[in-house]
C-alpha cells in the first residue's frame, strides 16, 4: 500500500498522520493502543474498494504532540484542524479498541463531519481503573522511560519466535484457549500478530488512553446521531463484550454485529474477509446515501 507521512503543526502542537488513496471517501482511523499512523489491520479491504484512510498519530504516540492528549475536547479539536487542513469536510469515523473514546467524542460533538460512525473492539466506557492490576502494570511497562525497551524486546522474540510469542500473547487478545483458537485461525494470524509487534510502540499514547476512558459518558453516545456499526468478538479477551452491548444501548438505531472470530483482532482467522466485508457495505451504502 503507498501510504503518505506528514505531519501537520497548530498552535505548536503537531499532528502526525498518514494517508492512503487520493480521490476515494474519506475514512478517519482513530487507532488502537499501542498503534500509530502506521497501523494496517483492515486497510486491505478499504484500499481494494477505493476509500481514502487518513489516520492520524493520536495524541502521545507517534510524532503526536501528548499535551493535544489533555483532554478528548481538545484532541478532538486538533483532529479537526486536521480535516480542515487537508480540506476534507465529513468522514466516516472508523475507532478501533482504545481508539474508541477519541471515535465518539468525535462524532458526538461534530456531527456534521460525520457520515458514519464504526466501532471495532472498541472501548466504549470507562475501562482499567487505578484499582486495577493491568492499569498498574500498565503504569510500569507502558511509561514512556520504559515502552522502547518492553516493544523492541517484543519485536526481536517475535521476529526469531513467532510461534511462540503468539501463543504467549493469546491470553491478551482472547478468552479462548490456543487449542481452541486453532480451529479458528489462519495461516497468516501468527505472521500478521508478528508484523503488529514491529510497529507498535506505545510513547505517551496509551497512559493518555487510560486516562481518556472516563471522560466519555452516556450523554455522549446517546447524542451520536450518525449511523453507527458496532463490530465485537464474543470471544474478545481485551476489551469485554459489555462495551460493545453499552454502545449499542445508548446509541440510538445503532447496528449490533456480534462476532464469532477468536479474539480483539477481528481481522485475523476465519470468517475475517465476511467481517470486511461487513463493514464496506455499511460505508458504500451510507456514502450513497449521503
Amino acid at each position: 500500500m503507498e501510504r503518505i507521512i506528514d505531519t501537520y503543526t497548530i498552535d505548536g502542537q503537531t499532528i502526525e498522520y498518514s494517508m492512503i488513496g487520493k480521490d476515494g471517501e474519506p475514512v478517519l482511523v482513530m487507532h488502537g493502543g499501542h498503534s500509530n499512523c502506521y497501523e494496517e489491520f483492515g486497510y486491505d479491504s478499504l484500499i481494494k474498494n477505493d476509500f481514502m484512510i487518513i489516520t492520524p498519530s493520536r495524541a502521545g504516540y507517534g510524532r503526536t504532540s501528548k499535551e493535544i492528549g489533555e483532554s478528548l475536547t481538545k484532541a478532538c479539536d486538533y483532529y479537526v484542524e486536521l480535516l480542515n487542513h487537508l480540506g476534507i469536510e465529513k468522514v466516516h469515523v472508523l475507532s478501533v479498541s482504545a481508539g474508541g473514546p477519541s471515535g465518539l467524542y468525535f462524532a458526538s460533538h461534530y456531527p456534521k463531519r460525520v457520515k458514519t460512525l464504526t466501532l471495532q473492539s472498541a472501548v466504549t466506557k470507562e475501562w482499567h481503573t487505578p484499582k486495577d492490576k493491568i492499569y498498574k502494570l500498565a503504569q510500569i511497562l507502558f511509561r514512556p522511560s520504559s515502552e522502547k525497551i518492553i516493544w523492541k524486546f517484543t519485536s526481536s522474540m517475535s521476529n526469531r519466535f513467532p510461534k511462540f510469542i503468539f501463543k504467549q500473547m493469546i491470553p491478551s487478545f482472547s478468552k479462548l484457549s490456543y487449542k481452541q483458537i486453532k480451529d479458528k485461525m489462519m495461516d497468516e494470524d501468527i505472521d500478521e500478530v508478528r508484523k503488529m509487534n514491529n510497529r507498535q510502540r506505545s510513547g505517551y499514547g496509551f497512559l493518555i488512553d487510560l486516562l481518556q476512558t472516563k471522560e466519555i459518558t452516556s450523554k455522549d453516545l446517546k447524542a451520536i446521531s450518525s449511523p453507527t456499526l458496532i463490530m465485537h468478538s464474543k470471544h474478545d479477551g481485551a476489551v469485554s463484550l459489555e462495551h460493545a452491548h453499552y454502545a449499542h444501548q445508548q446509541i440510538l438505531g445503532s447496528k449490533l454485529c456480534i462476532l464469532e472470530s477468536w479474539g480483539h483482532l477481528i481481522w485475523l482467522g476465519e470468517g475475517s474477509k465476511d467481517i470486511k466485508g461487513k463493514l464496506v457495505d455499511f460505508l458504500t451504502r451510507h456514502s450513497k446515501a449521503s
